[in-house]
């Protein structure tokens, strides 16, 4: 299935911008994280924000809304 041209334009930018926001988020995160735990060393930081972005609170199995399934699906 060959793309037009325009629409390739248009997923590259849906994907900066979802990369930006997703580094945005990082950041805002280790923050947080910053201002709840001021005497933790950078490396401290870095190992708490690994360990939220792993297993953040309310996301464990992704963040979309249904049940979890094993991944590759199996075919039928």
């Amino acid at each position: 299935m060959e793309r037009r041209p325009e629409q390739a334009v248009k997923d590259a930018t849906r994907l900066k911008t979802a990369l930006e926001l997703q580094r945005t988020g990082v950041a805002m995160m280790r923050q947080t994280l910053r201002r709840r735990f001021p005497s933790d060393s950078d490396v401290e930081i870095g190992h708490r924000l690994s360990a939220w972005l792993q297993a953040r609170p309310g996301a464990e199995f992704g963040d979309g809304v249904g049940r979890p399934v094993a991944w590759p699906r199996p075919s039928r």
